[in-house]
C-alpha cells in the first residue's frame, strides 16, 4: 500500500507577528503537520523556537507537530514540551547525546521518533538506530536558516535512503524532506520515496501568493 503523502507546514517561515492567524488558514487549509524548529545556536549559528512557544501553539491547536531539535543537547528541551500522540519529534543524528535514550522517551509519549540527518550524514551511518525510527528527516540544505539552496545531489539521496530501508525491510519508515522544498522539486522526491514534505519559502510561505493559494497549489503536486 503506498504511504499517503503529507504536508508539514514549517512555521519559522510564517508571519510571526501573525502566526496564530496563519495556523488558523493552515489547519483551513488541510495541513498534516505543524513543523517547529528550535536550535541552540551551537549545532547551528541561529535561534527560532521554544518549548514554550511549543507549549503555545499546542493550546491554540489540535494539528499535530513535527518538532524538530537542531541541537547538540535535546535533551532537557523534549522534556519540557507538551508532546502527545501523532506528533513526530526528531533529533539529529549528530547531536551529543545518547539517541536511544531520547528516542525512548519521545516513544514513552506515544509520539513518533524522527532521526535527522544532516546532508553529508548517509544513512548507513545510523544502521543501528533504524528498528526504534519512525521518520527518516533529511536535510537538503546546509541546516539553520530558511530560504537556502538545496545542496547538490540531494535529490540522489532520497532515492538511495529509500532504497537502503527498503532493501533493509525498514519499510513502515518514512522519509521526510527539509529544504528548498518546491512544488517541482515535492513531485519528483515523491516518486523517489519521500513522504512528508516540510514546505517553507520554496513551497507554501510564498512572497507572491497567499497560503490559501499555495497550499492547495501544492498538496496538487504531492497527491
Amino acid at each position: 500500500m503506498e504511504t499517503k503523502t503529507k504536508l508539514s507546514a514549517s512555521l519559522m517561515c510564517a508571519d510571526l507577528l501573525n502566526l496564530e492567524r496563519d495556523i488558523r488558514i493552515l489547519e483551513r487549509n488541510g495541513v498534516d503537520y505543524l513543523h517547529v524548529d528550535i536550535m541552540d545556536s551551537t549545532f547551528v549559528p541561529n535561534l527560532t523556537f521554544g518549548p514554550d512557544m511549543v507549549n503555545a501553539i499546542r493550546s491554540i491547536t489540535d494539528l499535530p507537530l513535527d518538532i524538530h531539535l537542531l541541537m547538540e543537547h535535546p535533551r532537557l528541551i523534549v522534556r519540557s514540551m507538551d508532546i502527545c500522540e501523532g506528533d513526530i519529534v526528531s533529533i539529529h543524528s549528530e547531536c551529543k547525546e545518547s539517541i536511544m535514550e531520547n528516542a525512548a522517551f519521545i516513544k514513552q509519549k506515544s509520539a513518533r521518533f524522527g532521526l535527522a540527518l544532516n546532508p553529508d550524514t548517509t544513512i548507513e551511518e545510523v544502521h543501528k538506530y533504524l528498528p526504534y525510527v519512525d521518520v527518516i528527516l533529511l536535510m537538503l540544505i546546509v541546516p539553520g536558516f530558511a530560504g537556502s539552496m538545496m545542496i547538490h545531489g540531494m535529490m540522489e539521496k532520497v532515492r538511495e535512503t529509500r532504497l537502503y530501508l527498503d532493501t533493509h525491510k525498514f519499510h513502515n519508515i518514512e522519509i521526510s524532506v527539509d529544504g528548498s522544498v518546491s512544488c517541482e522539486r515535492a513531485k519528483h522526491m515523491r516518486q523517489l520515496g519521500a513522504s512528508i514534505f516540510v514546505g517553507g519559502t520554496a513551497g507554501i510561505f510564498r512572497k507572491d501568493s497567499s497560503l490559501d493559494e499555495t497550499v492547495p497549489s501544492f498538496f496538487g503536486y504531492i497527491r
